[in-house]
């Protein structure tokens, strides 16, 4: 065990990862260790993917178009959150401003909880065929899953399901039609998202 650990420390190591709060946790987990304290060990090294993990989201950011259609990013509401491990990490951003009537959204979601419903529906497609509100398409060569639903005002709108192994890319875009939903979806640097979060 003693030589995987040190393998992953040393990998963690790396100084593009280097923050402050990173480091903190990291000579946590080796004190612990050097001390034959194992829980505690355990504990700081998963604070520490936590805080990669934060990083990670970070990065993803930057992936992220800074204008969708005509509405450019809000990045005063960009946010990444999340328990790692668990319910996973949550990339947020807004399209729009605060007074528009229609703020569209784009977030990047790990271990989500809805990615095996998703993959369902996508590997089987008699299941999207049957309900005549999800259509199966593709964003960035990715197989997607287009849903529509009842808004406000009893407008339709539409959500964009982007599944990437253990992570969900997903779009909305209130009052929007679904082809303009779908355009705006593909500029998305799907690939290079699936590259980091993988």
């Amino acid at each position: 065990m003693r030589p995987i650990l040190f393998t992953i420390l040393f990998a963690c190591t790396i100084p593009a990862f280097a923050q402050q709060d990173f480091e903190k946790r990291l000579g946590e987990a080796r004190t612990a260790f050097t001390a034959n304290k194992l829980d505690d060990a355990r504990f700081a090294m998963q604070q520490m993917m936590q805080e990669l993990d934060i990083l990670t989201g970070k990065d993803v950011l930057k992936l992220l178009p800074e204008k969708m259609d005509v509405k450019a990013a809000n990045t005063a509401k960009d946010n990444v959150s999340g328990a790692s491990g668990w319910a996973g990490v949550v990339v947020h951003r807004e399209y729009g401003l605060p007074a528009d009537t229609a703020i569209y959204t784009l977030e990047v979601i790990t271990n989500s909880p809805l990615l095996g419903m998703v993959n369902q529906i996508l590997s089987m497609p008699m299941l999207a065929g049957s309900n005549p509100d999800q259509k199966i398409i593709r964003i960035g060569g990715y197989k997607a899953l287009s849903n529509r639903s009842t808004g406000a005002y009893g407008r339709d709108e539409y959500e964009i399901q982007i599944p990437l192994q253990s992570s969900m890319i997903t779009f909305k875009a209130p009052g929007m039609a679904q082809d303009k939903v779908i355009e705006m979806a593909n500029t998305i640097k799907v690939a290079e998202i699936a590259k980091l979060v993988q």
